[in-house]
């Protein structure tokens, strides 16, 4: 696991915002698309297949993938893909703890909370 500095999330943030406004917008298409699939999928139980719109589902689920593998390449947690929430994990006392910034906070990691406080936990850096 990689872990950050509050500096080096903070250098970080312009690529990272890029691709979690991707994963936000390929996120939103796939739910949209979902109950299409689901219907889908049902059919072809029954020897029907297909979907409309099917390509750009696909197309939709490889982008979030992609996106989603670029921050794990990266060392970032995505925590909420709608919300944009991420975590970068760092040291803090001797602790490993995760810097939290969700995507329109602003140009800086601003808070930070226990690995299993989760988003209510935030804190103030």
């Amino acid at each position: 696991m990689k872990l950050f500095t509050v500096e080096e999330a903070n250098s970080l943030l312009p690529t990272v915002r890029q691709i979690v406004a991707r994963i936000q917008r390929a996120h939103a298409k796939v739910l949209g698309s979902q109950e299409s699939a689901r219907q889908a999928a049902a059919g072809a139980q029954f020897g029907g297949g297909g979907m409309v719109g099917g390509a750009g589902y696909v197309a939709d689920l490889t982008a979030l993938a992609e996106s989603a593998g670029q921050l794990e390449t990266l060392g970032v947690q995505i925590k909420d893909y709608a919300r944009g929430l991420i975590d970068f994990p760092a040291m803090r006392d001797g602790e490993v703890v995760l810097l939290c910034w969700q995507l329109g906070e602003g140009d800086s990691v601003e808070w930070w909370h226990d690995t299993e406080a989760g988003f209510a936990g935030r804190q103030p850096l």
